[in-house]
């Protein structure tokens, strides 16, 4: 359950005028790349698709390239069109093509009136050369396999799984896994900007997209107009700590969920939120020992299953009701059906049991972002650790990063605050019970951005932007159009 959301010439007034600066420099070797001019096409529903060419190695720029997949939502006024908004959902493994087709038109108003909404694919997902590894069945079973092991057969058992995996990996993916980390997307996105049009940057990042914005700012600085970094990942922690501090904002989230059904009234696990909170312990604890039978197929709901099928109901609040169905069925009737629903989602698993890619990819890239145990019982420990601070969650978070320590490639580089001296301001958006990027990432990458503005949601879900808050939205649509950003410490409710 790993870490499991470009400007053309501005023709308009005052915002125009910051967009408009002196065009950024191309680094040596690489004009045949940053000259390109995407030939769009339209692609349904008022869509258009092309494809910009970058190298898959840097350091190598005559030798294979990589074709990034990229969609856009043209802006509907040309006369006062300032350029392209260039965006990534997250995961690692969102395709961000399917992000712009999906949520283009829920940008604000004034946004989709001035810019293009930009979509990519990054590298190794979707359709951008994707990494694949596993088949439908062998990512069945990885994720049933039991991710809080009790004792040593099921630690192993497990190590066994991630084992196979990052194998897998190198059998079928060993040349791009060491080129699909965060820093050659980040140099992808560069290109982008340039093969668009854009002289420099205006972008929204949601959770990685957050840590993908902020190593471009750090490699870039020069060439960032404005940029919001929604739902914020902390560059400066070790793989482990992101993990179980992403675990911590589960059970956060998990209370905020059981505070909302006792006071909705008719709570069937209490009455109280540590009642409720008890309840789902012990129906975790008996799951772990007789899994739960379901109508969708023969695989039974394991407690990791049923773990994975919560946290994505935690994202968004919207699920809660759902999640309330879904437990209320499961501790009732022995029915996992809709826990199992919701977990398929959360990993992208379709009905015929195929998968996308999204699993790979987030492994593949998580993996070589940073480093990682030297092996299983020192990972074990970190594990441990996570139990202690999120009992039922930090097991089933920080186990499912395990396949890195197996991992074929080399890690990029170590851990390190990113300051991105000389960028203009970049907006951080932190939403304060936010289950898989704690509000507390967001007040430290905002900290150590050296022209960091944090602008916090209070509020649940995971990201602040597309929730539909109206103060939220209007502090970054104004901030995108003008690159002049909120005060720093605003807060909408």
């Amino acid at each position: 359950m790993a870490t499991v959301l470009v400007l053309a010439t501005a023709t308009g007034c005052d915002s125009g005028d910051k967009n408009t600066s002196r065009a950024a420099s191309v680094p040596t070797g690489l004009g045949q790349f940053y000259g390109q001019k995407p030939a769009w096409k339209s692609c349904r529903n008022g869509f258009e698709c092309a494809t910009v060419q970058v190298p898959l190695d840097y350091t190598k720029p005559s030798g294979e390239k990589v074709g990034i997949s990229l969609i856009r939502l043209p802006a509907e006024d040309k006369s006062e069109r300032i350029g392209s908004l260039l965006t990534n959902p997250g995961g690692p493994g969102g395709s961000g093509v399917d992000f712009v087709r999906q949520a283009a038109r829920s940008f604000g108003t004034d946004l989709r009136r001035r810019f293009d909404i930009v979509g990519f694919d990054p590298r190794g997902v979707a359709s951008s050369a994707p990494v694949r590894c596993n088949t439908g069945p062998q990512l069945d079973e990885f994720f049933a396999t039991d991710a809080s092991p009790d004792d040593p057969n099921e630690t192993n058992r497990l190590g066994s799984e991630s084992k196979a995996f990052a194998q897998r990996c190198k059998a079928k993916a060993d040349a791009e896994l060491p080129y699909v980390g965060t820093l050659n997307a980040a140099r992808d996105m560069d290109v982008l900007r340039g093969a668009l049009g854009d002289q420099k940057l205006t972008y929204y990042g949601a959770s990685y997209g957050t840590y993908l914005g902020a190593f471009y700012a750090e490699q870039f600085p020069k060439n960032v107009r404005a940029l919001v970094l929604d739902g914020a990942v902390d560059p400066k922690l070790s793989s482990t700590d992101l993990l179980i501090e992403q675990a911590k904002g589960f059970e956060t989230a998990l209370r905020a969920f059981a505070d909302n059904c006792v006071k909705s009234g008719g709570c069937a696990f209490g009455n109280t939120p540590d009642a409720v909170i008890d309840k789902v312990s012990s129906f975790l604890t008996s799951t772990d020992k007789k899994p739960l039978n379901n109508t969708r197929d023969s695989r039974k709901v394991t407690e990791s299953l049923a773990v994975m099928g919560i946290a994505r109901a935690l994202y968004v609040k919207e699920y809660w009701p759902v999640l309330r169905q879904a437990l209320t069925q499961a501790m009732q009737k022995g029915d996992g059906t809709l826990l199992l629903a919701l977990a398929d989602e959360m990993v992208e698993r379709k009905a015929n049991g195929t998968y996308s890619n999204q699993t790979d990819a987030n492994m593949a890239v998580n993996c070589v972002d940073k480093p990682n145990p030297a092996n299983l019982a020192t990972y074990g420990k970190a594990a441990a650790q996570a139990k202690k601070v999120a009992p039922r969650f930090g097991p089933f978070v920080v186990w499912g990063g395990l396949p890195c320590v197996y991992w074929p490639a080399q890690t990029e580089q170590a851990p390190h605050p990113i300051t991105a001296k000389g960028a203009a301001p970049i907006v951080v958006i932190g939403t304060i019970r936010d289950p898989a990027t704690p509000y507390k990432w967001a007040q430290s990458l905002a900290g150590q951005l050296s022209s960091g503005v944090l602008l916090t949601f209070d509020g649940d879900g995971h990201t602040a932007y597309l929730q539909g808050n109206s103060c939220i939205t209007k502090a970054t649509d104004e901030y995108l159009i003008s690159a002049d950003p909120p005060k720093n410490g605003t807060t909408c409710r």
